[in-house]
Formats: C-alpha cells, sequence, structure tokens
C-alpha cells in the first residue's frame, strides 16, 4: 500500500514552533509521506531543517539547551533597528545542518518572508537555505532584517503566519496545518530537568541572563497591568498572527489543523523543547484520528 502524502504548513510563533518537531515525527510514526513544506518563522526554521534530512541532529541538540544556553545564543545588535543581529543561532545551525541551496533539498520547500518596501509576502523557495530561513524568522525590533538582493526582509509572519498557498500546487493526498495561534487553554509548560553535566552556571551566564531579562522587564511596579517592552511586542505579533492565520484558513481550506495554544509557552522558551516537542506530537496524533484513514490508533 502506498504511503499517504503530505503537504505540511508549519506556522509562526517563536518556541512554540519546537512543536512542529513532534508532529512531523507523529505524521512519519503514522506511515505519512510530507512531499512539500511551506513554513513561515519558525516554522520556516523546522521545515528547513527537515527538508535538508537533518532534523535528528537538531532535535538532539535543542533538547539538550538550558534557560542561560538560550541566551547565550542572542547576539546583542548595536544598531537602532533591532535588539539582535541572529547571526549566532543561524552559525550555529549552519554547522549543525550544513549549507544546502533550497532547489537542491529532497523534499520541496518555501520560506515565506515579508518585503518591507513593497509590503509583500516573498517565497523563497530557491538560493541559500540559511539565507531564507534567516529572513523568515526576523522579527521586527527583536531581529535585525535581511537584505536579500534589493529586498529588505523581515518574518513572515506580518503577513502570513499560515502559508497554505505555496503547497496547493503540490499533488499530495491532503493538506495538514499547524497552527501555533490557537486560542489559549490555560496551559504553561515547564522545561525538563537537564542533568548537571550540561549545566554551566558559571558568572558570566548568569550576569547575560539578567542583562538580557532586564531588558524585557519594567522597573515601574505601579505598572503591573501594562505589559514591558518585551510583552507587549509578543503578544501584538500573536494578536495579528491569529486574525490574519483566521482569514488564511477560510480562505484555504486545509484536510487537518493542529491547534497549538498560545500560551504553552512564551516566545523566546526554547529550554522548553522537550515538553513542546512531546506536546505537539501528542496533538498531531489526536488531531489525526478525526481522519477516516487506516493510521493506527494511539
Amino acid at each position: 500500500m502506498s504511503k499517504k502524502t503530505v503537504s505540511l504548513v508549519l506556522g509562526s510563533g517563536g518556541a512554540r514552533g519546537l512543536a512542529h518537531i513532534g508532529v512531523i515525527r507523529c505524521l512519519i510514526e503514522r506511515g505519512y509521506e510530507i512531499k512539500y513544506i511551506a513554513g513561515t518563522s519558525i516554522g520556516a526554521l523546522i521545515g528547513g531543517i527537515y527538508a535538508a534530512g537533518k532534523l535528528d541532529e537538531y532535535e538532539r541538540w535543542v533538547r539538550e539547551l538550558d534557560r542561560t544556553d538560550v541566551v547565550r545564543l542572542l547576539d546583542l545588535s548595536f544598531t537602532r533597528g533591532a535588539l539582535f543581529k541572529g547571526e549566532k543561532i543561524i552559525g550555529v545551525l549552519r554547522q549543525l545542518v550544513g549549507d544546502a541551496n533550497i532547489e537542491d533539498l529532497p523534499i520541496g520547500f518555501t520560506a515565506v518572508a515579508t518585503d518591507l518596501n513593497t509590503e509583500k509576502e516573498i517565497w523563497l523557495n530557491q538560493g541559500p537555505l540559511f539565507d531564507a530561513i534567516k529572513a523568515s524568522v526576523a522579527v521586527p525590533m527583536v531581529f535585525e532584517p535581511v537584505k536579500i538582493g534589493k529586498r529588505l526582509l523581515v518574518d513572515g509572519g506580518l503577513v502570513n503566519p499560515i502559508p497554505i498557498a505555496p503547497t496547493l500546487n503540490d499533488d499530495s493526498m491532503m493538506t495538514i496545518v499547524v497552527d501555533l495561534n490557537a486560542p489559549a487553554e490555560e496551559i504553561q509548560l515547564e522545561p525538563a530537568e537537564i542533568s548537571e553535566n550540561n549545566q554551566n552556571h558559571s558568572e558570566y551566564r548568569t550576569k547575560l541572563v539578567k542583562f538580557i531579562e532586564d531588558l524585557f522587564s519594567s522597573d515601574d511596579d505601579t505598572q503591573d497591568d501594562i505589559p514591558n517592552f518585551y510583552d507587549l511586542l509578543m503578544r501584538s505579533m500573536d494578536a495579528m498572527q491569529t486574525t490574519i492565520a483566521n482569514f488564511r484558513m477560510a480562505a484555504y481550506k486545509p484536510d487537518v489543523i493542529i491547534h497549538i495554544p498560545r500560551d504553552v509557552c512564551d516566545f523566546f522558551e526554547f529550554y522548553k523543547a522537550s515538553r513542546l516537542i512531546e506536546f505537539g506530537n501528542k496533538r498531531a496524533c489526536e488531531s489525526l484520528k478525526t481522519l477516516y484513514d487506516t493510521a493506527p490508533d494511539i
């Protein structure tokens, strides 16, 4: 019996996107073949790494991150355009995954970014993989914009947090969407314990963590009901992306939508990788139960 083929759409949502790994694992375990991936922001990162055949390596690496590891990957920018350059994390991922051109990947792949000058959605489906990923994850004011050719590109989630359209010409049997901006469910995942051998609480790292956290905190105790800079930015992005995503899914009806609630973790909580991967796997397998196919019960 031939495998059930899938076009997979991976949405934007910061660290919540680690749930994409669990979704992919569920699909593979149930016998689905992923023929095409379209992703925005973290969806482009996870999707691109999977398309390059390096998801196992990335998963092992990200599961070992603790809170200070995440902070050390944030390279401060001294320009007026953003808090961080984004070069350090991309450099680490290049070493982990290796360089590749999108058109040479064994799986079809499109990363979505936003052109700041034209205010249009840009599909990146050729050229260096990590140039496309870096552009797609460039959250305004958080990471510096990326210049590709004459275009100045930022996070694709600004215009299309769930990029279904790039998959429409694919001949897969079904389209599966992973929505990272689903309604809150009062869930807050806790990080998995990391062995002491993987923790390094040096004075340098402690100071660095505090410095980054201070950037995102308010010293005015009288303003408890008003979000700080970081919370305001992220919550505003979530609200905007939720609205756009709902319109997109109304226009292009996918076969399956896997909902990841927006309150499972905060934007930079990548140190919760193990819990997020497990959560994504569970939600994906629950969603696939609704299909009338021959997939085994779980």
